[in-house]
Order: structure tokens, then C-alpha cells, then sequence
């Protein structure tokens, strides 16, 4: 039930969440009860503040500090846009070696108002399956580095929705037939992870920089195509 520990000193730590666990209880829980909130306090035996969200089947850096002051340091750090994000992401087609996606987005349900959203993404390796698709005999997907400059509400899944690049896995914004071929070959959660956090340290102002490898079914997936793990930092 512990989650493992990627950072840790007497201010933050920075754990990674695993695919398929919430954050914390919210109106989307429904019936749920396990939260990571919840594991991290008695993990640590203190109180603990999330910085940030991810969402439920993203896996991944998660970032958060134990006292109040800390928390709303690394909070000015997020509004201030110091906080460097990373994630691997898996979506159908080729898209451009880098390209960027400057595309408002709402908040999410009862928050109609638009935001600024801006993703840039670099593609890191491209496959394909003995899959049809369109006429064509194999479907083709690619492995994207996604950096975030803003956060919103599922930023990276409803960009490549817009650039008809889904995310494999995505069962909101994504496509049922790519899902489906991947399910079939044992891969049966969303393909996004937040690989690495930069920021600087609250207390010291240091730069951190602090990376959670991919594992378990993600990794699955990259071996369909016989792509190696990313590098490390």
C-alpha cells in the first residue's frame, strides 16, 4: 500500500502515484475509498498537502509538502509557472517531430469559463501494429515527451483529441477502437505518465529535479514496438 518514495526531506517529498489510484475524494469518487492522500499521510505519520493533481489513471510524479508554509511556496511556484512537467504519453498516428498546441480549455464540468492551455510535445519513437486502420493494413502510434507550461483541466488528452492524435487508453477524449486493440494485447490502462518535476526548493531555492521511470503496463506497451525505456535523468 505504500507508495514509493522518488524525493524526500523535512520540507516535500515527491512520491509516485500508480495508474488507477484518485488523489483524493471528490465528487467524481462515487464509491470510492481508497485515495492517495490518505496513504501518504499514514505513510508518513504527518500531515501532508498535495501541490498538484493527477488524474486517476495517470500514473507518476506527484508532488507535495508538509507544512502549510511549504505548500503554499511550491503553490506561488505553479501560479509562477516554475514548475517544470514532463509526462510520456502514447497516441495513435505519427505526428511532427515537435509541435505545439496553443488551445484554450474549459475547466471541466460546472466551469465553462475558456483558459489559456498551451502543450508542447516532442516525439520520442514511432511503431506500428498488424492492426487496420483507415484502409490501411497496421495502425501507427508514437511515444511524445509532453511538457506543460499551463494545467488544466485533462490538458494533455483533450490537445491531442484536438490534434487527432488520441491517447491510447483515454476512455473520455480518446478513441474505442485504438483502446480496444491495445486491451487485446494486455494493455488496459490510459497511456500517461508524468515522468519528471523540476522546481526550485521552497527553502532553499536550489533547482530539483526529480524523474519517475515508467513501469509495469506502460513498459508493456513500449515492448509491443520494441522501444527501450526513456532515459534517465
Amino acid at each position: 500500500m505504500r507508495l514509493p518514495v522518488l524525493y524526500e526531506d523535512a520540507w516535500l517529498a515527491v512520491v509516485a502515484k500508480p495508474a488507477g489510484l484518485m488523489v483524493h475524494d471528490s465528487a467524481l469518487a462515487a464509491d470510492e475509498t481508497d485515495f492517495a492522500a490518505d496513504r501518504l499521510r499514514e505513510q508518513f505519520g504527518r500531515p501532508i498537502h498535495l501541490v498538484h493533481r493527477l488524474d486517476r489513471a495517470t500514473s507518476g510524479c506527484l508532488l507535495l509538502a508538509f507544512d502549510r508554509d511549504g505548500a503554499s511556496a511550491l503553490g506561488k511556484t505553479v501560479m509562477a509557472r516554475q514548475l517544470d512537467k514532463h509526462y510520456l504519453a502514447i497516441c495513435r498516428g505519427w505526428p511532427e517531430e515537435a509541435f505545439t498546441i496553443d488551445h484554450p480549455l474549459d475547466g471541466g464540468p460546472g466551469k465553462p469559463q475558456k483558459k489559456p492551455a498551451v502543450t508542447h510535445f516532442r516525439r520520442l519513437a514511432t511503431g506500428e501494429l498488424d492492426e487496420p486502420s483507415a484502409g490501411f493494413a497496421t495502425s501507427r502510434y508514437a511515444l511524445l515527451e509532453c511538457e506543460l507550461p499551463t494545467g488544466r483541466f485533462r490538458q494533455i488528452r483533450r490537445h491531442l483529441k484536438h490534434a487527432s492524435h488520441h491517447l491510447i487508453g483515454d476512455t473520455s477524449h480518446g478513441d474505442g477502437r485504438h483502446n480496444r486493440a491495445f486491451r487485446m494485447r494486455g494493455v488496459h490502462r490510459m497511456l500517461l505518465h508524468a515522468w519528471r518535476l523540476g522546481f526550485p526548493h521552497p527553502r532553499t531555492g536550489e533547482p530539483l529535479k526529480v524523474e519517475a521511470p515508467p513501469e509495469g503496463e506502460f513498459l508493456k506497451a513500449m515492448a509491443l514496438f520494441g522501444w527501450p525505456p526513456p532515459p534517465s535523468l
